[in-house]
């Protein structure tokens, strides 16, 4: 009989042999019934098997309500757990299957499954991984600022954009309204051109031109101010702790002297 203490490691830990079998099985699962949700949604395979997806679809729900509640169960928090970020993954990903019961399609939400491999990456042990994810999330929140500007004034030129061509187009060729003339300056400025709204005057033609060219530019900016980011947060976590030296964040030895780099002075020299 195995203790609640034992299967809270081999459920919530991935230290035993145990805990990575189960996280591998969770993450073949995972990936097997996101597959059969997709292809569900393919016209020629649901026709044709329709039965064969009902079934397969409901043996992984049975499956993974299974696995909540065992989560839930041995939870040193239960409550904690269920309101949790990934307590409401595990659960929006078993709801749509018994809400497909009484509103058809909601069966195609079972796509929600794919946040949950997340959690079992974590078998991987990317730990390198997790530290540039981290570096370039702590980038992103210090560029926020600038780059709230940035798209502050985008769309005011949007809406000059838009309200220009309203003018130039007379309300013709699509542009119906000055809304409906945003629409085109954002999908002209962003390079996606659908096309279903062109201009069709020489002046307005004139316009969308320098709007593409402006669009390009424009996408650089963003980019540009993450970069100079991530820039000034790598030279400040580059610094050799011995010398003090410019090294990798992962060498052992610095690259200028040679010197074996003392990771456990690294939070003092650095604060």
């Amino acid at each position: 009989m195995i203790n609640k203490e034992r299967l809270h490691n081999i459920i919530f830990e991935n230290d035993t042999k145990a805990g990575r079998q189960f996280d591998l099985i969770l993450l073949w699962a995972i990936l097997f019934s996101i597959t059969i949700a997709i292809l569900d949604s393919v016209p020629d395979f649901h026709e044709k098997f329709q039965a064969e997806f009902y079934y397969i679809e409901w043996f992984f729900t049975i499956l993974f309500t299974i696995e909540y509640i065992l989560r839930v169960y041995v939870s040193r928090k239960p409550t904690g757990f269920i309101f949790s970020f990934w307590g409401f993954v595990d659960l929006f990903s078993i709801l749509p299957t018994y809400l497909s019961l009484l509103f058809y399609g909601y069966q195609y939400l079972l796509v929600v499954r794919i946040f949950r491999l997340l959690r079992v990456f974590r078998i991987l042990r990317l730990v390198r991984f997790n530290k540039e994810a981290a570096m370039l999330t702590n980038a992103l929140r210090a560029s926020s600022y600038k780059i709230g500007i940035f798209l502050s004034a985008i769309t005011a030129f949007a809406v000059l954009l838009g309200t220009v061509l309203y003018v130039v187009e007379g309300g013709e060729h699509g542009f119906t309204s000055i809304p409906q003339s945003i629409y085109w300056a954002i999908i002209t400025i962003t390079t996606v051109g659908y096309g279903d709204i062109v201009p069709h005057s020489t002046l307005g033609k004139f316009i969308s031109s320098f709007a593409m060219i402006i669009g390009y530019a424009i996408i650089a900016v963003p980019t540009g101010i993450v970069t100079v980011e991530m820039a000034k947060l790598n030279d400040n976590k580059s610094k050799c702790l011995n010398c003090g030296h410019s090294t990798s964040d992962y060498a052992n030895y610095c690259s200028n002297c040679g010197a074996k780099i003392n990771r456990s002075k690294e939070p003092e020299q650095l604060s």
